[in-house]
This record gives C-alpha cells, sequence and structure tokens, in this order.
C-alpha cells in the first residue's frame, strides 16, 4: 500500500516558525520550525505524510531536493520564455 503524501514549499521563516504553503493552494500553515525532522530553509520543498485521518505527519517530512531542482528549472524556463516575448527587455526578477 502507498503511502499518501502532500508537498508543501516552505515560504518563509519568522524567527522559530516557519510558514508552509501546500501544492493544493491551501491555506498557509504555520508551525514551530523545531516540529520538523530537520533545519528547514526558505523555498525547500518537503514530502509530507498524511496520517489515516488526511492531516499532515510534520515529523516525517522528507525533503524532496529532486522536486526542487525541477520547480527550479521550470521557474528558469519560463522566465526565459517571458523574456523572448518581452518586446522592451525590461522583464526581470
Amino acid at each position: 500500500m502507498t503511502e499518501t503524501r502532500r508537498w508543501y514549499v516552505v515560504d518563509r521563516i519568522e524567527g522559530d516558525r516557519a510558514v508552509l504553503v501546500a501544492d493544493d493552494g491551501g491555506e498557509p500553515v504555520d508551525l514551530p520550525v523545531a516540529s520538523l525532522p530537520f533545519q528547514a530553509r526558505e523555498a525547500m520543498v518537503l514530502a509530507v505524510p498524511l496520517d489515516g485521518n488526511g492531516r499532515p505527519q510534520w515529523a516525517r517530512a522528507e525533503r524532496d531536493e529532486g522536486e526542487e531542482r525541477r520547480r527550479l528549472n521550470e521557474g528558469k524556463a519560463r522566465l526565459e520564455r517571458l523574456k523572448r516575448r518581452d518586446p522592451g527587455g525590461d522583464v526581470s526578477l
């Protein structure tokens, strides 16, 4: 049986709190950094197992570096496409 997971991105760290955003676009989650099994950093992608009731199991979260790279590459490609379509050459992020 495969375990159900949800992906979150660490949006920001505010002191001892981490603010995470789920891929499904739900409300941001604010939780203690200490509730994660590793030192979280902004822009990390986390694969978080869900319990039988669909609640995230933060202590079992895993960093998904492959997904981080995929998303970064996708963002870079999107930016390059925008730059090619920008007649004034002033698109920058």
